[in-house]
């Protein structure tokens, strides 16, 4: 059996007629485990006697609150809840596809999903492939390749799917935004883009503007593109190497644990950094 890869996540079920892919899924068992993983720590910390489990955790956060310190300065404790979250949930996300069982267990997807996609193959099949008069075509090796069954993976990582980090990205600029229209007023911030007393600001007021929808495209892709990559050589390397060389898998995996936590302490910093931005007055 040849590897499955796709670029996007697959359909596993309709609820009412809206399609339910398995990053959504992975996303939901994430979002389920941060919460009781917040309520897990924040119980800790009302206790004297505390877990092992607790100290590392707390010590991962210690160590990301003095990195955005020294980015937000006095406003690292109005923003550190929003930016510590981001990161924690960001970093589940990515590592959650090299949890076993994400990826390898299939499921049959619904034949509505299924009967689409046969569709548009027949279609592709028809426009590629003219026939000729004369010409007989091999309509048993179709019946068969038609009576094979189609299965896709029943989880996906979460940020291998562009759908997942462009919500992302969105929520991260739209967050922007809004801080910047509270902290400055929506006068001084909309002058950033729409200041016609300058011809300076009349030229690179648009720029401005442009720049934050392009940031939307870099978050996304950037992020999406690195998950998705390692998804695939986690895939491909093992199908390609015999048995006994199967340990070269294992610095991989490695790396995209490392590279998990590069995105999203990068994602995170960049925002970090608009945030501040956004919320600093220009003279």
């Amino acid at each position: 059996m040849s590897p499955h890869i796709s670029i996007k996540g697959e359909i596993i079920y309709e609820l009412f007629g809206f399609p339910i892919t398995n990053t959504i899924v992975t996303t939901i068992v994430v979002l389920i485990a941060f919460v009781f993983l917040a309520r897990y720590f924040y119980s800790q910390m009302q206790k004297a006697d505390r877990s092992l489990i607790f100290y590392a955790l707390h010590g991962v956060i210690v160590a990301i609150y003095n990195l955005f310190e020294s980015v937000l300065g006095k406003k690292i404790n109005y923003f550190f809840p929003l930016l510590g979250s981001f990161f924690v949930f960001i970093l589940m996300m990515n590592w959650s596809g090299l949890f076993p069982g994400v990826g390898s267990i299939l499921i049959e997807p619904p034949k509505r999903s299924v009967e689409v996609s046969d569709e548009l193959t027949v279609a592709e099949e028809e426009t590629s492939s003219p026939v000729i008069e004369g010409e007989t075509v091999g309509t048993d090796e179709h019946e068969e390749g038609a009576e094979e069954k189609h299965y896709v993976p029943l989880m996906r990582g979460g940020t291998a799917d562009l759908n997942t980090t462009l919500a992302l990205a969105l929520t991260s600029v739209f967050i922007t935004q809004l801080y910047g229209f509270k902290f400055l007023g929506p006068k001084a911030h909309l002058a950033k883009y729409f200041d016609f007393r300058d011809p300076i600001m009349i030229m690179l007021g648009p720029l401005e503007l442009i720049q934050e929808f392009a940031r939307i495209i870099s978050f996304a892709f950037r992020l999406y593109g690195n998950i998705f990559a390692g998804e695939v050589l986690l895939t491909i390397i093992p199908f390609l190497l015999p048995v006994f060389l199967s340990f070269v898998v294992t610095p991989i995996f490695f790396m995209e644990i490392f590279v998990g936590v590069v995105q999203a302490l990068v994602f995170t910093m960049l925002s970090a950094v608009f945030i501040n931005m956004a919320t600093a007055h220009h003279h």
